[in-house]
């Protein structure tokens, strides 16, 4: 290997892309990945992206007092499952980035196929994965998948080397990926947390934001959780907290495809909805009594 010359290319071509602004193709939320450009200087933005990421916790001790083909098969199970799920539930794009399986959701029903995926990764670990690995690691560091969801705009391009497919990658910059990453990073295993912008996508979805009628009957399943890495300022740290283990064995699947298929009101829960409208108006309407109280205080 010719190192000066290797550096003085990389130079050049840093220079070369500092230079001028690469063109922004808007395509709202129509993405063909296929069209991404790997030498021409062409970004993709899409109006929105929901990312998924189901992070492996404690994956870093995982070969402590374990054979390389233990940690091996962890690893398989985890991150193949992880994207079998993405796959079945229709991720626009997917990744592996280390210990953890991403999902990329753009276009129609995007934020419930986004959602489908987040609360059937978290149903696997918690009914699946979790049990077998306590079951035969009972001293090993506990493991599972850590969920977070996060959305909105990114821009996109394929970059790597040209005429080379094994070493192109598609490289997604701003907040989705990184907020979701974050979201996972705030819980522990078995635990799915999503951002503001996403709660505020499936608040009034009573398949994903009420239990099924087992048991006492519907009830609100999430509760706030900031996404403690972001700034106090920022909106998106105003998260949500899934309160369920994931879907239910005998109401799951229906709820699954009623959310699949755009559905978002159910009879059983009309009177509960009635009752959590009226306490949001009239909480509001305090918040903004106290807020002209402290006003009206200031001036005096």
């Amino acid at each position: 290997m010719e190192l000066a010359a290797l550096l003085a290319a990389t130079d050049d071509s840093v220079r070369e892309e500092l230079r001028v602004q690469p063109e922004i193709v808007d395509v709202g939320h129509d993405l063909d990945l296929t069209k991404l450009p790997i030498q021409a200087r062409k970004w993709h933005r899409l109006d929105d992206l929901v990312a998924v990421v189901a992070d492996l916790e404690n994956s870093s001790q995982l070969s402590v007092g374990k054979h390389a083909g233990s940690t091996a098969s962890i690893y398989q199970a985890a991150l193949g499952s992880g994207t079998q799920i993405l796959r079945q539930v229709g991720a626009d794009d997917m990744d592996i980035q280390g210990d953890a399986v991403l999902g990329f959701f753009w276009g129609e029903l995007r934020l419930e196929r986004a959602m489908c995926a987040a609360i059937t990764l978290k149903t696997f670990s918690c009914s699946t994965l979790q049990p077998r690995l306590d079951k035969k690691w009972p001293e090993a560091p506990e493991s599972g998948f850590k969920v977070g969801v996060a959305s909105g705009p990114t821009v996109v391009k394929r970059i790597g080397v040209p005429r080379v497919l094994d070493a192109q990658e598609e490289v997604w910059t701003g907040r989705p990926v990184n907020f979701a990453a974050k979201a996972a990073q705030a819980v522990t295993r078995g635990q799915l947390l999503v951002s503001a912008s996403v709660w505020d996508g499936i608040e009034k979805n009573d398949y994903l934001t009420f239990s099924c009628p087992c048991g006492d009957g519907p009830a609100p399943l999430w509760s706030e959780h900031a996404i403690d890495a972001l700034p106090d300022d920022e909106p998106e740290r105003a998260g949500r907290l899934l309160g369920s283990i994931g879907w239910c064995e005998v109401h799951g699947e229906d709820f699954c495809n009623a959310v699949l298929d755009g559905n978002r009101r159910r009879q059983d829960t009309s009177d509960l909805r009635v009752q959590l409208d009226r306490a949001a108006a009239l909480a509001s309407k305090q918040q903004v009594e106290l807020g002209r109280r402290r006003a009206l205080a200031q001036r005096r």
